[in-house]
């Protein structure tokens, strides 16, 4: 290709200079002796001078183990000083970096180890029951395994030379940074994350150095964030929304500070906010109920926030007129997966109005509503009608902040990526300014008398009622009609009765009689993934065999 100027240098240095691992170190000049990381539960603090030292020492330990350029460092840790040291440690030495679900099964997890077979394995002593099964399960086995917070742990028979405590790992080696095996380029991987998914197989998706460059380039402009802010995500950093969205990635890259919150607590939460000066709060829907409550019962003093962004799930209004008053009159509602980040976004100005749909495109995105194909793709180009009513399937393209495949598994790639767009399998409408609302997933879809209905609509019109705390709607079996409507109903009040929210359904005008359920079941929680969404699979599957209560 022929170009109008010499491309050399500039060729030479974006590609092997516009990486995450360059940003942070800029902040670790700059701003070295300024906080980077605190966890309030024990009271420790890094400095970035100190937090790249910490950091460099577990580099040191993982090429002394023979990590090198892009093997993987697989760890199941909570949010943690560790979480942070192990993400930049593998930046510092080219290794890929994989956080996975603690709150998976260890059949789960043997298959994610088998999957990508990762050259070590860090994980929190509080996990060892699961690890060990896995261990067991796994046809794969890490070499090394780096136990966190041992308490009281007596090692099995044959297992003390592979089974080593994190702090004797790093223990007296140099907190100088080491010299990658090679030098780093943009379109290396440097994260894997494993999608926690709607459905029940998880996939492996990998994350670039620009793409995490970007992504925290894209918080740092939607938020709007900068070096004086202070994060805390609420949610757990092993998922997309948990590490880019407020987490370390944009946090660090900023130069701002990520105060650690290491498993969610209502009340804890809202004391290390006031105590702290926390500008921005990051967590799901559901999360930001339970903190409303609780800031309901025992106000603490928000003032510090300046915003509070959501995910996985839109707000309904009523919930969101609330938050507003209750919380912040700063509030953010992204959404997107785990493969493209977020690439919707709702801000404040757009707030209450336009609370329940998804928002409009991000800056650099570009979002779709196709019509829906049975099988294969429809074209980026084939659009349903912006009227808010015809319903299809949201496509998303995301160039920045997207690799638009899958690791190991070629056949989902091809069902997923076509021309450069990532079929989400998530049903929508939107409207003249493209504001994009959820209605289902393609999975989820309920058809009954030969209508379709989407739960995400009869979802909102039931958590619209007070003694409600969630619901989730789903299909049922039916001979007759294909599929019948039940409702799983997790109460806020003890009181809440069947016979009560079959009334309520019947007085809502916007639920017409063919989309109110026929079968309801209260129960005490709903099975939700990582990022705050509903498994409704696992509430199908749970389906044969049960009473219901009609």
């Amino acid at each position: 290709m022929a170009f109008t100027y010499d491309v050399t240098m500039f060729k030479e240095t974006f590609e092997h200079e516009f990486t995450w691992l360059q940003g942070f170190m800029r902040n670790v000049h700059r701003f070295g002796d300024r906080r980077a990381l605190y966890s309030p539960s024990d009271g420790q603090s890094w400095t970035y001078k100190e937090l790249n030292a910490s950091s460099n020492q577990l580099a040191h330990a993982l090429q002394a183990s023979g990590v090198g350029k892009n093997d993987i460092v697989m760890f199941m840790l909570f949010n943690s000083p560790e979480f942070v040291f192990t993400y930049i440690a593998c930046h510092k030495i080219g290794a890929i970096c994989c956080p996975v679900n603690y709150r998976q099964s260890s059949g789960e997890l043997a298959a994610i180890m088998g999957d990508s077979r990762p050259h070590v394995f860090i994980f929190d002593a509080s996990f060892n029951k699961t690890v060990r099964s896995a261990l067991e399960l796994s046809e794969y086995n890490p070499r090394y395994l780096i136990s966190v917070n041992p308490k009281d742990y007596v090692p099995r028979e044959g297992e003390n030379q592979r089974w080593i405590d994190f702090s004797h790992y790093v223990s007296g080696l140099s907190q100088n940074d080491p010299l990658p095996e090679k030098p780093a380029h943009i379109y290396d991987e440097t994260t894997r994350l494993y999608t926690s998914g709607t459905t029940s197989r998880a996939r492996a998706v990998p994350i670039n150095n620009i793409n995490e460059v970007l992504s925290s380039h894209d918080v740092m402009m939607h938020f709007p964030l900068n070096p004086t802010d202070k994060t805390m995500n609420m949610t757990p950093w092993f998922h997309r929304g948990g590490l880019h969205s407020g987490g370390p990635t944009p946090t660090l890259y900023a130069g701002a500070e990520v105060v650690i919150l290491r498993e969610f607590n209502p009340k804890t939460c809202l004391k290390y906010v006031a105590k702290e000066k926390v500008t921005f709060l990051i967590g799901v829907p559901s999360i930001i109920a339970l903190l409303a409550r609780a800031q309901e019962r025992d106000p603490a003093d928000l003032g510090s926030l300046r915003g509070i962004v959501t995910m996985g799930a839109p707000f309904e209004k009523s919930a969101c007129d609330k938050y507003l008053k209750l919380l912040t009159p700063n509030i953010f509602n992204g959404y997107g997966t785990t493969e493209t980040f977020w690439n919707t976004f709702l801000r404040p100005y757009n707030l209450p109005e336009m609370a329940g749909t998804a928002g409009q495109a991000c800056t650099d995105d570009d979002v779709r509503i196709v019509r829906c194909v049975e099988n294969g793709h429809a074209e980026p180009t084939d659009l349903v009608a912006k009227d808010k009513k015809e319903v299809g399937e949201i496509i998303i393209k995301s160039p920045a902040k997207s690799t638009f495949c899958y690791v190991n598994n070629l056949e989902m790639t091809r069902k997923k990526f076509y021309k450069g767009y990532h079929y989400t399998g998530d049903l929508g409408i939107w409207d003249e300014q493209e504001f994009v609302t959820v209605v289902s997933r393609k999975d989820d879809m309920i058809l009954s008398n030969g209508e379709n209905i989407y739960p995400a609509q009869i979802e909102a019109v039931i958590n619209a009622h007070p003694k409600v705390q969630e619901c989730a709607v789903v299909g049922v079996a039916d001979s007759l009609h294909g599929q019948s409507i039940a409702a799983y109903i997790v109460p806020a009040d003890p009181s809440l009765t069947i016979e009560e929210l079959k009334c309520y359904c019947v007085g809502v005008p916007l639920l017409p009689a063919y989309k109110r359920p026929k079968f309801y079941k209260i129960v005490k929680e709903l099975p939700h993934t990582a990022t705050g969404k509903i498994k409704h699979y696992k509430l199908r599957n749970q389906l044969s065999g049960e009473e219901w209560l009609k």
